[in-house]
């Protein structure tokens, strides 16, 4: 295959887990007032209520103890608009991101508002909360903001009810400690001419480098040298033998594991290249080890495609171990 005159490689990746944190006492109560439909702010020591509340004065650095309610309604400071909506987003339509300063609050909410327009938006009209239908203590469960044509609320206003309990739990449950968000991001990665070239020879079964013309060291993938700020040029074969330079021994599930701990992810300096390459180990992890040889093992040649998916993992060769002297450069 001609791989100098074929265009680049592009594809669409997916990068996506669920982000788990814990809630302090302050956070902890702002979100168990979302989910009964209260909103609650942080005074600080100079009087300023903050919306979200925070866990420590700016000015004393004291941690806050004072929430209070604040109204559901609020008015824009600022704004943006956003006619191509991304998934995950709040609104499925075209709808604004603004900053939104609540009735009794002296900061201001980021939030999408549902104008139905681009006209409609505009900085200091009167907004609403639209609470979800269903909440559980996330800032999701305010679904968006919507216009609201009344007059401003004062901060004891009766509809953002009762501040809770010196616990901070709701009407509706316990406290909530704790919440999980989905981190998703979508996008379109575009090879190099070099990186492509690279991807094409893994769909033929061959690892192949390129050096660099200042410092002739062979990297795997090609890169831009680090150490010389050039592109690399000479295009170098590599073996798929390498050594082991170090490694770590997998333990502790997560979600999305295709593999059942322990196992190994170690750093493999190929032969004849200046830079490891990350790759699974697969054996007994225990057996591991700095200068171990390892060899490639390719799945089967008839689903290869143009990605390093095509080495399985790499498997113990039984040789003596390289010299650490033949690899220390390379940690």
């Amino acid at each position: 295959m001609d791989t100098a005159s074929a265009p680049p490689l592009a594809a669409p990746l997916d990068i996506a887990f669920d982000y788990t944190r814990s809630l302090g006492p302050v956070l902890g109560r702002f979100m168990t007032g979302l989910r009964d439909r209260r909103v609650l702010g942080a005074r600080t020591a100079d009087g300023r209520v903050h919306v979200p509340p925070l866990e420590y004065d700016p000015a004393t650095h004291a941690p806050v103890t004072e929430l209070v309610p604040v109204p559901p309604t609020g008015t824009v400071t600022s704004w943006t608009w956003t006619d191509r909506p991304l998934d995950g987003q709040p609104l499925e339509r075209p709808f604004g991101w603004a900053l939104i300063r609540l009735d009794g609050a002296d900061t201001a909410l980021l939030h999408a508002v549902d104008a139905g327009t681009r006209e409609s938006m505009r900085t200091g009209m009167r907004v609403r909360i639209r609470w979800a239908a269903e909440r559980s203590g996330h800032i999701r469960d305010i679904a968006c903001f919507e216009p609201d044509a009344g007059p401003p609320h004062p901060p004891d206003d009766s509809t953002s009810g009762d501040p809770g309990t010196s616990s901070g739990a709701g009407a509706n449950g316990e406290l909530v400690t704790g919440i999980t968000t989905p981190i998703r991001l979508s996008y379109t990665h575009t090879t190099s001419a070099e990186e492509s070239r690279y991807l094409h020879a893994l769909s033929e079964g061959r690892l192949l480098g390129q050096r660099c013309p200042a410092c002739r060291k062979v990297y795997v993938p090609p890169r831009v040298c680090p150490a010389d700020g050039v592109p690399t040029e000479e295009e170098v074969p590599v073996r798929d033998h390498g050594t082991v330079t170090t490694f770590c021994v997998v333990n502790v599930p997560f979600a999305g594991q295709r593999l059942d701990p322990p196992y190994v992810v170690a750093q493999v300096l190929l032969d004849g290249a200046d830079i490891p390459i990350p790759h699974l180990i697969l054996g007994e992890a225990g057996d591991v080890r700095m200068g171990m040889r390892v060899a490639a093992v390719w799945r089967d040649p008839a689903t290869w495609s143009t990605t390093p998916e095509n080495i399985a993992h790499f498997r113990p060769t039984g040789e003596p171990d390289a010299p650490y002297e033949s690899y220390q450069e390379h940690l």
